[in-house]
């Protein structure tokens, strides 16, 4: 395995120790699968890091721990990328642990990896359950601060969340709905989130859910839930209820595949006159040009890895507290107003 990188700053990266990566760079025997691929990431993000390895001042190792499909964990990947120049008071070294998947199970494992090797502060996209909860309050117990980012844990120790106000989102979407459909539309609205134990994603459908009621008393909500926002399993959820269900009149997608969505909604032939969905990954932004998309609710990712970011520097003492900003703005993108840095 060739590199350019002292083993300690590869071990610091991985979390582990300088033998084993030794073990690993120098391809010896009796290392497991997931310790190379966890040395193997570590150099890649070694390289988009090269710049910060530079820099002087004191040096923060911040874990960033999120359960997402590949497309949006590259997308804050590179958001956390193009902050990491600009912040100010430390020299941040991020180290990622992304999942398609993160089951309790397996999110707990990593928390404790994560407390029994140290870090400086953790960003956390996972479900909300108790016993994350839990590990939340254990991480703050040894003095590793936990900033939630896209979706919150209201109820546990962590010690600020960044991102956008999903409740809002969702009766935004609800409003745009029902000034496109109109106030005497009937039918129903198919809704998808990728799992209702994400408290983002379900602020979402009760922030939609109370104001359709209000907007839209006539129509009716279908909801094909917890596919992941995966294709596969979301276009597996979303044809369980087209096979009983066509009347759609529109589709409000919290929790992506959207793709799969619409390739169901096609094979059912039914074509909605509105469909609004989440985020400008790669995907949307296709679905967007192909006017597939009416409209985008999107957020700005760097605006939130910044102020996740500088939560945990406050915490530490080295940036006043109120340097961390408020929750990134709402935005709504049709075909016509795509950003030109996204477009």
């Amino acid at each position: 395995m060739t590199h350019r990188f002292p083993i300690k700053e590869i071990a610091l990266q991985a979390g582990l120790s300088t033998a084993t990566v030794d073990r690993v760079i120098n391809d010896r025997p009796n290392v497991s699968a997931q310790t190379r691929a966890r040395v193997a990431a570590a150099l890649q993000e070694l390289e988009t890091q090269e710049a910060q390895l530079a820099a002087k001042g004191r040096r923060l190792f911040f874990d960033v721990v999120v359960e997402a499909p590949d497309r949006f964990a590259r997308e804050i990947r590179a958001a956390t990328d193009r902050i990491l120049p600009l912040m100010g008071g430390a020299v941040i070294r991020p180290r990622f642990e992304m999942h398609e998947v993160l089951e309790e199970r397996r999110t707990l494992a990593i928390l404790d990896r994560i407390a029994r090797r140290g870090s400086h502060g953790i960003c956390l996209k996972v479900r909300d359950v108790p016993l994350v909860r839990q590990a939340i309050s254990d991480l703050m117990a040894r003095g590793i601060p936990v900033v939630t980012i896209f979706t919150d844990i209201p109820a546990s120790a962590r010690i600020a969340y960044a991102g956008l106000d999903n409740h809002s989102a969702g009766r935004t979407a609800a409003w745009l709905m029902a000034q496109t459909l109109g106030r005497g539309a009937q039918g129903a609205i198919l809704t998808t989130l990728s799992n209702r134990q994400f408290a983002g994603e379900t602020a979402r459908f009760e922030g939609f859910r109370a104001e359709m009621a209000q907007l839209l008393p006539r129509l009716r909500l279908v909801d094909a839930w917890d596919g992941g926002g995966l294709n596969l399993t979301t276009g597996q959820a979303v044809a369980g209820k087209l096979a009983v269900e066509r009347d759609i009149l529109a589709v409000y997608s919290m929790g992506g595949g959207n793709r799969a969505v619409l390739a169901e909604l096609d094979r059912f032939g039914i074509k909605p006159q509105v469909y609004i969905a989440h985020d400008l990954d790669q995907d949307n932004l296709a679905l967007l040009r192909a006017e597939r998309l009416t409209f985008v609710i999107d957020h700005d990712l760097e605006a939130d890895m910044r102020a996740a970011f500088a939560h945990l520097l406050a915490y530490r003492g080295l940036v006043p507290p109120n340097s961390t900003g408020g929750g990134s703005d709402i935005h709504v993108v049709t075909p016509m107003n795509i950003p030109e840095h996204r477009g």
